[in-house]
């Protein structure tokens, strides 16, 4: 679902403010994708227990908020995936953006809780390396 790291010719390319104007659907997403992670987390030694004793009848009262949880995950991820945007990181809640710059590709950078896009870097580099934008306004 995720794109190659080194992607050259992106799907959607978009400009500053394009970017900013999906924050609020982002954290939307985001935000759903971490409480699904979370709850995997804490029902995940049952869920295993469960399914390796599934030929005996298996089943766990954690099941359904485990399911609900991964197909919570997959839909928002999916979601964001539709929208050109990609995750980096779930934990950071950390997304690129495709971006020309100077003529190439780069990656608008954004972590949940940003107000707003600010940063960006090389489609080869990642979150350490970002830099401010400076005299950008696309």
């Amino acid at each position: 679902m995720a794109r190659d790291e080194n992607e050259t010719s992106p799907g959607r390319v978009f400009s500053v403010f394009e970017a900013n104007q999906l924050i609020p659907q982002l954290q939307l997403h985001l935000s759903t994708i971490q409480e699904g992670k979370t709850v995997l987390m804490r029902t995940r030694t049952e869920a295993r227990y469960a399914s390796a004793n599934a030929c005996f009848g298996g089943g766990t009262p954690a099941g359904a908020s485990y399911v609900k949880s991964i197909q919570d995950i997959s839909t928002n991820l999916h979601a964001i995936h539709e929208m050109g945007v990609v995750v980096k990181d779930i934990d950071l809640g950390l997304c690129d953006f495709p971006h020309i710059r100077e003529g190439r590709v780069v990656y608008l950078c954004w972590k949940l809780g940003e107000k707003e896009i600010r940063w960006w870097h090389e489609v080869t580099t990642g979150y350490k390396d970002r830099r401010p934008i400076e005299g950008d306004p696309t």
